[in-house]
């Protein structure tokens, strides 16, 4: 016994001995190639023609490119000024010109623009390209550095060259620039005693809090039709507070983090509404919004009415470097409550209503019929009959 015991001791020794062996030889490679940054921007600063170098700038320069080689486009650092308009616009009001963006297949996109601001007004739209700002080339631009470029002091010009389906060239969109209010919701009561909310974003701390009172307000209404169309998405933990409003025992969404762990959030219980529920997506739902419709839809407690979502499928975690500037790092992915894995690919909705695109929406007139709602208002109609055994 005692003999196995030392084998067994020697083992775990020997185990032990090759995992510490193998960081420090992880950890010695690291160190050379950092050594051969080191000899880089050494030679740089000593010998480049231009003597009077931004050291600032050839270090954020060098933690971008560090960044791209993730290939990921969320995981981004963003520089003091940026990180405290970012942290102002979570309160709602910026300036800018109101539009939410994304990378998709490599290529700066519009996913929406926000409803009653420049951007709106100028009609931008979902999907739209953007391939230049202020003649500046977005080609392997940053999303961070799109977001500062495209934002500015109120009453300021951004041209930005868009190319969208249907067009040969790019045409440039000039804008001015303003105050940007986002509300969080707007909630009305529409025919047949059907209370309608639509979400324009998660990224308001308040976004949950203000759903609540909408929900409450409405509370007499036979079916409710939530519209997340637009949503570029924001704060997660608004995407579980709000889902739990309608889910009473069930998981709202499953992240899964790099050691391949997987956490399931369940819903605090807290339900709100138990009436027939349809939610409206398209192309331009984002993030927040596809958790909040993945969580409804595989819980059963709300039909997906519209076109396919955009398709964003990880969680960032903001960390405050020391000289105020901040990484955005993605920490996990996540997946609905049935295990669907949506990124890149986005959540179908159970009923699909295409609206015309390209040349032929632009032929329409701008009080258009909204087909999508008009289509949500029907279904809903029918599943109030049913639960009321009509």
């Amino acid at each position: 016994m005692k003999t196995m015991k030392k084998i067994l001791l020697g083992v775990v020794i020997v185990a032990v001995g090759i995992t510490i062996v193998g960081r420090v030889v992880a950890q010695g490679e690291l160190e050379r190639k950092l050594e051969t940054y080191l000899q880089v921007l050494d030679i740089v600063k000593n010998d480049y023609v231009e003597k009077n170098l931004d050291d600032e700038k050839l270090v954020y320069g060098s933690i971008r490119g560090l960044l791209s080689a993730l290939d990921d486009p969320y995981t981004r650092f963003v520089e003091p000024k940026a990180f405290e308009e970012m942290k102002i616009r979570m309160s709602g009001t910026y300036s800018g010109i109101g539009i939410y963006i994304g990378i998709k297949k490599d290529q700066l996109t519009v996913i929406s623009p926000i409803e009653s601001t420049p951007a709106y007004e100028a009609k931008l739209r979902a999907g739209d390209m953007i391939v230049t700002i202020d003649g500046k080339s977005t080609k392997d631009m940053a999303l961070e550095e799109a977001v500062s470029l495209i934002r500015g002091p109120q009453g300021t010009k951004v041209k930005l060259g868009i190319l969208r389906i249907g067009w040969k060239d790019p045409r440039d969109f000039e804008i001015v620039r303003a105050k940007i209010k986002i509300q969080s919701l707007k909630a009305e009561t529409l025919d047949s005693n059907i209370a309608y909310v639509k979400l324009n974003t998660f990224e308001n701390l308040d976004s949950a809090r203000e759903f609540e009172k909408a929900l409450r307000k409405m509370k007499d209404s036979a079916g409710l039709i939530v519209d997340v169309r637009g949503n570029g998405g924001g704060l997660l933990q608004n995407a579980i507070d709000i889902g739990s409003m309608f889910v009473e025992r069930g998981m709202i969404v499953q992240t899964i983090d790099r050691e391949g762990r997987r956490e399931q959030i369940e819903s605090t219980g807290r339900v709100l509404w138990r009436k027939p529920t349809v939610v409206l997506i398209n192309e331009a739902s984002a993030s927040a919004s596809e958790i909040l419709a993945g969580a409804l839809r595989d819980n059963q407690v709300a039909t997906l009415v519209g076109t396919k979502t955009f398709g964003k499928a990880s969680v960032q975690n903001v960390r405050r470097l020391n000289d105020g500037s901040a990484l955005l790092v993605t920490i996990a992915k996540y997946l609905t409550p049935n295990g669907e894995d949506i990124n890149k690919k986005g959540i179908a909705p159970d009923i699909e209503v295409l609206i015309p695109t390209g040349e032929a929406e632009a032929e329409l007139t701008e009080e258009k019929e909204d087909l999508q709602l008009q289509k949500a208002i029907e279904i809903l109609r029918s599943m109030i009959r049913e639960s009321v055994g009509g």
